[in-house]
């Protein structure tokens, strides 16, 4: 009786461990990285300049957009971090981009970008560079991420955290969300019109849909 009832017990504990579920395989810091690299002719990139100033209803909000810039991500396969993401823009490619303005108004606007408000001449880049990435629970493929670093940007170097959502699909890694910049913190000027009371605000949105292939 005692030979049939440790039998049975070894029966069990066999069906058990073969019927039991395990846990997939997790990423490990181990992982080689992947490279991707932006593709600016994919991506969207725009900075929105709220109009202000005592007659802001006068005004038009500004559509400013980027017609060169670079960038690089490294990511682990299947949990994103480790990662990082290196962003160049030139800031002489900066641009207004919206239909309300016509295009005599969209030169003398860009004229005010180039000479009153990035400088490149002085300050030719505008610079982003990781330093941390937090990664929230993946939901139906998609990543939320908060991308920590440090934003160059009139010679000013001051700390951002970006909030993003990332997915991947074949090759391509695509990352959108907004986030937003104190114009006076990067001691950026401000445009105006109307003898001053129209003027650009402080707080500028960026919003942005980036596409990166592997390479």
């Amino acid at each position: 009786m005692r030979t049939l009832r440790l039998t049975l017990l070894a029966l069990l504990a066999f069906n058990a461990s073969v019927t039991r579920p395990t846990a997939a395989p997790r990423p490990t810091a181990d992982a080689p990285a992947a490279r991707f690299l932006i593709d600016a002719a994919r991506s969207d990139f725009l900075v929105r300049a709220f109009a202000g100033g005592a007659l802001w209803f006068k005004g038009h909000d500004h559509f400013v957009r980027p017609r060169e810039f670079s960038g690089e991500v490294t990511l682990t396969p299947g949990a994103i971090t480790p990662a990082s993401l290196t962003m160049r823009v030139r800031a002489d490619s900066l641009a207004e981009t919206r239909d309300v303005f016509t295009e005599p108004q969209k030169q003398i606007i860009n004229k005010e970008l180039r000479e009153i408000v990035v400088e490149p001449d002085k300050y030719p880049e505008i610079i982003f560079r990781s330093t941390a990435v937090r990664v929230d629970a993946p939901a139906g493929g998609e990543f939320g991420v908060r991308i920590e670093g440090d934003l160059t940007l009139h010679g000013v170097t001051r700390r951002v955290e970006i909030p993003a959502r990332v997915t991947m699909e074949g090759g391509d890694l695509r990352a959108r969300g907004e986030f937003h910049v104190s114009r006076k913190d990067f001691n950026v000027k401000a445009t105006s019109a109307f003898h001053g009371t129209v003027r650009v605000r402080d707080r500028l949105k960026v919003v942005f849909n980036i596409v990166a292939r592997q390479g």
